[in-house]
């Protein structure tokens, strides 16, 4: 554990971005969702760690005795016990069942601009990098960049693809797409240099529900592919 300014903890939990990491990650959180201390703020779940953010002012109020009696010197070390002690109480297999997101996309044409340059230097047809992408399923590692955008694993490497070089200044929301070894989904216009390979209708940022995302760490998902008829019906680019 390390500390994060004078209001945050960095609990670090793996080296690896892998999916036995993710368990620990994703137990943790659940374990802070159901036993939150008096103090805690938030907590922020990443790929190896978990951010936990908390009141000073609260904690300190809470472990005055301690401080008087010199066993605490700052909020940071009540907090630090805490975490500790919570962690020690953990079982690591205690997981709960993914949850499968079905996420329709339509694939190519002004949707995906990059999906034949994914192909050549792949030595593929666009056919086959659809199939590829739409029969692998992908862990939400967790979500970040921008609101609801999700940090996936398990592509395949065969479709692999490098970033550009000069980012786009605005992709549409929705849009799916490539870099390096993983693929992702844009929530919001923002700029990105993802390689383009679909466009999908669902919205995956949604500020008037609670949660405000589609999509949330531990989620399952599979891609389908559509065509721009069924795209149009879902009510694409109305959001």
């Amino acid at each position: 554990m390390s500390p994060l300014g004078d209001c945050a903890i960095v609990v670090k939990l793996g080296e690896r971005v892998d999916e036995e990491t993710h368990t620990k990650v994703s137990v943790f959180s659940d374990y802070l969702d159901s036993h939150p201390f008096d103090g805690l703020v938030e907590y922020i779940p990443a790929f190896t760690s978990v951010t936990v953010v908390y009141d000073p002012v609260r904690i300190f109020l809470k472990d005055s005795q301690g401080m008087a009696q010199g066993e605490i010197r700052y909020p940071y070390d009540g907090v630090k016990r805490r975490l500790i002690e919570m962690l020690e109480h953990i079982q690591e297999g205690a997981v709960s069942e993914p949850r499968i997101v079905e996420i329709p996309v339509c694939y190519g044409d002004e949707f995906g601009v990059d999906l034949e340059h994914v192909a050549e230097i792949n030595g593929l047809r666009t056919e086959e990098v659809i199939e590829i992408h739409a029969g692998g399923s992908y862990l939400v590692y967790m979500l970040g960049f921008a609101p609801g955008f999700p940090y996936l694993g398990g592509m395949d490497p065969r479709i692999a693809a490098p970033r550009k070089q000069t980012p786009r200044l605005a992709i549409p929301p929705g849009t799916v797409g490539i870099a390096g070894e993983q693929t992702g989904v844009y929530p919001i216009e923002t700029p990105g240099g993802w390689q383009l390979i679909g466009r999908t209708p669902l919205a995956l940022f949604l500020p008037d529900r609670q949660p405000p995302t589609l999509l949330e760490a531990g989620d399952r998902i599979r891609f389908y592919p559509i065509t721009r008829k069924e795209y149009d019906q879902w009510g694409g680019d109305s959001r």
